[in-house]
């Protein structure tokens, strides 16, 4: 059992959760309302490199990144349904394309389908996993219709782009049999159950608690960490480091670095450079939009086929999906405050290097969940394991944008801000790093949350979609 030590013992255990639905419509009204940027990105299609190619495997991952600006799960505001969809779609991708030609270990439908035409599978494998996953989507999340009229256009337009045959026929029905196949399997994991505004949820009252940050009254998602995981066998299967203890000289550490970097730079100064201020918005974006718009990418510059693509797509949203899965189970075990919460209550840590600011802000609104390990740091983790071990080297020189940097500068502006990276782990690193020059938290939940997706895309990568000799 996993726990927080901090002067006066552990975080509070987890409690039932029970919400009342008026309290649900509220903070549904307040995430969109504060987690929604106000630069539109939400209504624009993903652009930025190699968005787009001949390849229909990409196409589809960029079909469903547009799907989810358009039902606001992202930029920013559900990357844990998001990370579902994509791994869904392309797991009914993957195991159509593998019953035509298998050449790799399909996850979910083992049927057999020679001859059928791969094109027409991937795209009624997509398009029927893409609308089985967002008319699944829970409140606030269920105005899905602009999403599903663009899946169902790019399904028509890829359809007539395939001249009429029986092959084609049977590939429009494999790929409907491999997305039901999946959505089957994933019916009761338990994703449709979990209460995403949990204005209920009982804050913690004594000093490393964690409660409910400025301007977000609620807890998000607090029992997503009992979704049954994709590849996992457990939520528990790679242990994390608890917080430092608030007395110790470890924590005073992390304390003094987020409260000199993390500030708003307005009612709280912040030592941050200009470079590290773009950083630190630019890794705000939903790290499954992010991740993906990079494999894209990569799935293009290097001519993957479709069925390397499928695989590629396939091991990385596996990996995202648990990411989120076991960081939020650690996270809602263990309870641990923000730093928001930590600096401005500083005086109550019973540390006397650590000096309170009642007044401190971060650069960017925290996200309303319990501070350790870091989602971001863990999805960063894994999604850079997986591209190591799939392109078997952690050299790769490649550019990202990104949707949450200042407006003028996105993906989808004339002038988008590029980072350039010339290593997978290069750009994790930065992307933990950029959690605590945010505000969001303490270095020691960055680590330990990289290690932890680190081991998740590892375990992936050794064990699901092998290649067939």
């Amino acid at each position: 059992m996993l726990r927080a030590f901090h002067k006066g013992g552990p975080v509070v255990a987890r409690k039932r959760i029970v919400l009342s639905r008026a309290r649900i419509a509220v903070g549904a009204i307040l995430l969109l309302a504060l987690l929604t940027p106000a630069n539109g990105a939400a209504d624009a299609a993903p652009s930025g490199p190699a968005a787009t190619s001949d390849n229909a495997v990409v196409r589809w991952n960029a079909t469903a990144a547009t799907a989810a600006l358009a039902t606001h799960l992202a930029p920013t505001d559900n990357p844990l349904h998001e990370s579902r969809m994509y791994a869904m779609m392309h797991i009914a991708i993957h195991d159509a394309l593998n019953a035509i030609q298998p050449r790799s270990q399909a996850y979910a439908f083992h049927g057999r389908a020679r001859g059928a035409s791969p094109e027409a599978a991937v795209a009624a494998a997509a398009r029927t996993a893409l609308v089985g996953a967002l008319t699944d989507l829970t409140p606030p999340f269920t105005d899905t219709s602009a999403a599903i009229t663009g899946v169902e256009t790019a399904y028509t337009s890829e359809l007539a782009a395939i001249p009429d045959s029986t092959a084609k026929l049977a590939g429009v029905a494999l790929g409907k049999k491999s997305a039901y196949t999946i959505l089957a399997r994933r019916a009761d994991d338990g994703a449709s159950e979990v209460p995403l505004i949990g204005s209920d949820f009982p804050q913690g009252v004594n000093p490393g608690e964690y409660r409910f940050t400025p301007g977000t009254p609620f807890a998000f998602a607090p029992t997503w960490g009992e979704v049954q995981p994709f590849a996992l066998r457990s939520v528990e299967q790679f242990p994390v480091a608890p917080p430092f203890a608030l007395d110790s000289a470890e924590y005073a550490a992390d304390y003094n670095e987020v409260k000199r970097l993390g500030g708003d730079g307005v009612t709280t100064p912040s030592a941050r450079t200009a470079d590290e201020t773009e950083m630190a918005r630019f890794w705000v974006e939903s790290s499954p939009l992010l991740w993906n718009r990079l494999a894209r990418q990569l799935a293009t510059g290097r001519h993957l086929d479709l069925w390397q693509s499928a695989r590629l797509f396939g091991l990385l949203d596996l990996a995202l999906t648990d990411g989120y899965i076991a960081t939020f189970a650690v996270k809602y075990e263990l309870l641990f405050w923000r730093p928001v919460t930590a600096i401005q209550l500083g005086a109550t840590d019973g540390n006397d290097a650590t000096a309170q600011d009642p007044t401190w802000t971060p650069l960017v609104t925290t996200p309303p969940v319990p501070e350790h390990d870091s989602g971001h740091s863990v999805e960063g983790g894994a999604a850079a394991a997986v591209l190591r071990g799939f392109f078997k080297t952690d050299r790769m020189d490649f550019s990202l944008c990104s949707f949450t940097v200042l407006p003028g500068s996105t993906c989808t502006d004339a002038n988008p801000v590029m980072r350039h990276f010339t290593r997978f782990s290069q750009a994790s690193a930065e992307n933990a790093r950029s959690r605590v020059m945010v505000g969001f938290h303490f270095k020691h939940a960055t680590t330990e949350g990289e290690e932890h997706g680190t081991k998740i895309g590892q375990l992936v990568v050794r064990n699901y979609l092998q290649p067939r000799h």
